[in-house]
């Protein structure tokens, strides 16, 4: 990796925090409200969640980035796209809209752009400030699929079980950890699918037998040029599936080039601590700016 730089961005992957958070306290049962009965267990655990983050890598500059909801690009090449999910909990619903005045409130700014996800906003913010080379770019999220942007000047953060606890892929650590380059993590989607997001990639091939063909003809152009070294079996799997190959990696792949910006003067991370004390009593929760060094005045 480059020399790290004195300015830094992070990009949030906002649903992936706050899925983590609301779970992470409603598999013990408890959900924490308001006395008014507002639902806040996302909201209180997102901000933990997010603050170690800013303490453990100290970015310069943060943006948060969502899911808009409706329909994406993706679910217009497949219907199926991410159709084996349940409905988010009730609890959990008017929590998307809370925590996006909750990062207002900090002074975070959140981006979304319908027809695309939450991923290719990252995935295009990352690559427009990776362009600068006094700047360098983290990830925090616990989606995998972000690895395939790692690159020289951009690292992405994997938050893992427990809290605090963080595995930090560059392209050495992802080669070292998986043995793959980032952009064989779109290879690999494309033979094997992804359960969670409801694609099937080839049928018959899991990850290990996807791993191997990556890892030995180095992307799935490098397969189709070698069919014929490739088992019976094998080769017959993929020869009927071609389509639903090409369609996986598409699918699989985040887009760099989502119609948005953001001015970095716009994400300092500058904390309001009279903007910020209102928005934690109002709802509730004002032992969170104790935890993030905030001055109450009380």
């Amino acid at each position: 990796m480059t020399q790290r730089n004195e300015q830094s961005v992070m990009l949030v992957d906002g649903m992936a925090l706050l899925f983590r958070a609301y779970y992470a306290t409603a598999a013990n049962g408890y959900i924490r409200r308001t006395k008014a009965g507002v639902p806040t267990n996302a909201i209180y655990g997102f901000i933990r969640y997010f603050w170690d983050a800013v303490q453990t890598f100290n970015p310069t500059h943060v943006i948060c980035c969502w899911d808009m909801g409706g329909t994406t690009f993706r679910g217009e090449h497949f219907a199926a796209y991410k159709g084996n999910r349940a409905d988010a909990p009730d609890d959990l619903i008017p929590q998307f809209t809370l925590i996006r005045e909750v990062t207002d409130s900090l002074g975070i700014p959140n981006i979304g752009a319908e027809g695309f996800e939450a991923d290719d906003c990252i995935g295009t913010l990352a690559r427009h400030y990776s362009q600068n080379e006094d700047m360098d770019v983290m990830i925090l999220s616990g989606d995998h699929d972000l690895l395939q942007l790692v690159d020289e000047r951009t690292r992405v953060i994997i938050m893992k079980k427990g809290h605090g606890n963080y595995m930090v892929y560059t392209p050495e650590t992802l080669l070292s950890e998986k043995g793959l380059k980032p952009s064989q993590v779109v290879d690999l989607k494309g033979l094997m699918g992804d359960a969670s997001d409801n694609y099937p990639g080839v049928r018959g091939i899991g990850e290990k037998t996807a791993l191997k063909l990556v890892q030995e003809y180095d992307s799935i152009e490098g397969i189709l040029e070698n069919l014929d070294q490739l088992t019976p079996s094998v080769r017959k799997k993929i020869e009927s599936d071609l389509d639903m190959l090409h369609l996986s990696r598409k699918l699989a792949k985040i887009h760099c080039d989502v119609p948005l910006a953001c001015a970095l003067d716009s994400c300092l991370l500058t904390l309001d601590h009279v903007q910020i004390v209102d928005k934690f009593e109002q709802l509730e929760m004002k032992s969170l700016c104790t935890l993030m060094g905030v001055a109450t005045g009380s």
